[in-house]
């Protein structure tokens, strides 16, 4: 068994780690070839990652343009801790406002430990006439997890 064999996550873990993390780092392409990458925070829409934005930002352009994304989410500081995951697909824009709110409730949720769903409506609320709602198709996924070396 190769290295890298050893060290993927199976399907459940993958599905688990995504859960555990709501922070990824995620890379859209600009115009110019070149990645834009940032960190966000994900709400999880039938166990896929979604993210939500201001539609005037840079990711929103880029996305409009050309909706293929990695997503980076990874843990650890250790050689022997690391975990992650590269999720590769195609980030499927909500433009209409309950789908959007819904995405946004869900990333509110995540990012700030909520369960009050008047206090996430309200910050919710506040934003979403101003954002679009993302759902990241997956199309492949490249994961290492070093604690199995161990």
């Amino acid at each position: 068994m190769s290295q890298r064999s050893r060290i993927a996550m199976t399907d459940d873990e993958v599905a688990a780690f995504i859960e555990a993390n709501p922070k990824f780092q995620l890379a859209t392409i600009n115009r110019d070839g070149t990645p834009h990458l940032v960190t966000m925070f994900s709400g999880l829409v039938e166990g896929k990652i979604a993210f939500w934005t201001y539609r005037k930002s840079r990711k929103a352009h880029n996305l409009a343009r050309d909706p293929r994304v990695t997503c980076l989410v990874e843990e650890g500081t250790d050689y022997f801790e690391l975990r992650g995951l590269m999720l590769y697909g195609t980030a499927r824009v909500l433009t209409e406002q309950n789908d959007v709110r819904y995405v946004g409730s869900q990333v509110v949720r995540r990012m700030m430990g909520l369960d009050d769903d008047d206090a996430i409506a309200s910050i919710v609320g506040e934003t979403a006439a101003k954002r679009h709602a993302y759902i990241v198709e997956p199309t492949g996924v490249a994961s290492w997890d070093h604690r199995k070396l161990t």
